[in-house]
């Protein structure tokens, strides 16, 4: 005890001092609601600091206990969906621009590729199914490829993003013709060449699948018209399509069976011998 007072009375002079400064400074925070309002908002980015702190070192020593809940709950979640029937198999369309339900199959695509320049897509329909190489794949929202190969239970598709595949389009207002292709570039647009420059041709046009293909029902959708170019010394357009579809985000497809296509092609074949 008696070291107490020997301090206080050592330190007096600036006991006091420190008493009467606080208050100076209480009766100045008090009396101005400028120096009040800077001394709360301190006080709060203070503690607001300590206390996200705190959180933090809460959060990083609960993350075992959250981790093994989340690890439980994706057990749980996994063992329903590998015990479930797929119902997410889109029902046969009354039609498609003329095609009977009979003659579309419906299928899934389980691998899809369009990083490369020639590009493939696998079903999980094939042979047993009743697809066969050169049908002509669409989905909701316009043309996907073409059949390349089958195996009893699936198929490849050579994606409309292929460098090499090349289908029969046209303006769908004016009806004129062109080749659609793909050069490698984006995936969100294809080109169609060989428009011939008297077509009347507009920025977000559509462009349709041409009624020259012996694969593709005429009429389905492809995309708009993005840009349009001439070719040089050429009497054609060139013209960026932009597609309707993402080619990277592709779910369900429609497969179309074309009864008419080898009558067709020996029809031509004919004509040419002739």
């Amino acid at each position: 005890m008696q070291q107490i007072f020997n301090f206080l009375i050592r330190n007096s002079n600036r006991l006091l001092f420190l008493l009467l400064l606080g208050i100076s400074l209480a009766l100045t925070i008090q009396s101005h609601s400028y120096h009040r309002s800077k001394v709360i908002s301190s006080a709060n980015f203070l503690s607001g600091g300590v206390y996200e702190r705190i959180n933090r070192i809460d959060e990083y020593l609960n993350l075992r206990t959250q981790n093994d809940e989340l690890v439980l709950e994706n057990a749980r979640l996994k063992s329903l969906l590998f015990n479930k029937e797929d119902t997410t198999k889109l029902p046969l369309p009354d039609s498609i621009k003329g095609v009977k339900p009979a003659d579309i199959i419906v299928s899934k695509v389980i691998h899809n590729s369009y990083n490369t320049h020639e590009n493939y897509l696998t079903l999980n329909s094939g042979a047993n199914d009743g697809i066969k190489p050169d049908m002509g794949v669409i989905n909701s929202l316009g043309i996907v490829g073409v059949i390349d190969n089958t195996s009893p239970r699936y198929s490849t598709v050579i994606s409309i993003l292929n460098m090499k595949s090349q289908i029969n389009a046209k303006l769908k207002k004016s009806n004129h013709f062109g080749s659609l292709t793909w050069n490698g570039k984006s995936t969100g647009f294809v080109q169609l060449e060989d428009v011939p420059r008297l077509a009347s041709i507009r920025k977000g046009d559509t462009v349709v699948t041409g009624g020259q293909s012996v694969i593709f029902p005429e009429g389905i959708n492809i995309g708009t018209v993005d840009k349009i170019q001439t070719k040089e010394n050429t009497s054609y357009y060139f013209i960026n399509v932009k597609l309707f579809n993402d080619m990277t985000n592709l779910g369900h497809v429609y497969i179309i069976k074309s009864k008419d296509r080898e009558e067709l092609i020996n029809l031509e074949k004919k004509g040419k011998d002739e």
